[in-house]
């Protein structure tokens, strides 16, 4: 029996299907994963962990029912990238670019693991990229990340506005605004922006701020955290006031 904590590889989806967990199941959380993907062991194994800890999940084995069953508005979305159909990042580029799903977190898991696939990943809209075989513990422990940070626990109606000069942030409502004209950002650009424009003027690192657009202890490229801002850069325009650090990171113009 494969323990919840062991890596999944094709040899052990193939071989232990589905993977077992340790643990008695969990009582529903509410939160809804949708898993694209068309490798049926590893589909097997992914929802009995999953469900195993509390999740509603929901599968697609193809790029085209996966972007129909993204209009439900999962709380997170594990993607694959080589589908058949429509592949994983032309997925992507949908999701990003539709008004209903943009803010909906992605996860990528794929088998295709050079450097500039994980960079092309990201600068398509992902928020994590995690790589073929993969430890379902990390896996889950991403999710969780990226669902704390999706997460808003304030009241109902309330506010909270960061602003700094004419750049604007409404955590609440989850908008961006500079110049009163809203950004169209993903919800990683979203978190790096909130995070900058927090402490004008504070030089973070690369690794500082993949912790707080991800979450702690997030695996992740330094050309990963680059592309991020280069794509929030281009989106600033005009208001472009994110300083490079020589040799640590960025920081905001005070």
């Amino acid at each position: 029996m494969i323990m919840v904590s062991e890596v999944i590889s094709m040899k052990d989806v193939k071989k232990h299907s589905p993977l077992k967990a340790s643990v008695e199941p969990k009582m529903k959380n509410g939160i809804k994963v949708l898993v694209i993907e068309d490798e049926k062991a590893l589909v097997d194994a992914l929802v009995y962990n999953l469900d195993r800890e509390g999740y509603d999940v929901t599968v697609a084995h193809d790029g085209q029912d996966g972007l129909r069953k993204a209009q439900a508005i999962p709380d997170i979305i594990l993607l694959d990238i080589m589908l058949p159909g429509i592949n994983g990042i032309d997925i992507l580029r949908e999701l990003r670019g539709n008004e209903k799903t943009k803010a909906i977190p992605v996860i990528v898991v794929s088998a295709k693991s050079e450097e500039t696939d994980q960079v092309v990943g990201f600068s398509m809209g992902a928020d994590d990229y995690v790589t073929k075989p993969f430890s379902v513990k990390i896996l889950l422990q991403r999710i969780k990340a990226l669902q704390r940070r999706a997460d808003v626990s304030v009241e109902e109606g309330a506010s909270e506005l960061i602003q700094h000069k004419q750049v604007k942030v409404d955590i609440v409502r989850h908008r961006a605004f500079v110049l009163d004209e809203e950004l169209d950002l993903t919800p990683t650009e979203f978190r790096l922006l909130e995070c900058l424009l927090r402490s004008p003027g504070r030089a973070f690192s690369r690794q500082h701020l993949m912790d707080s657009a991800i979450g702690d202890g997030a695996i992740v490229l330094e050309r990963t955290i680059d592309v991020h801002i280069k794509t929030l850069r281009k989106k600033l325009g005009s208001m472009d006031m994110i300083e490079t650090v020589r040799g640590l990171g960025y920081r905001f113009k005070e």
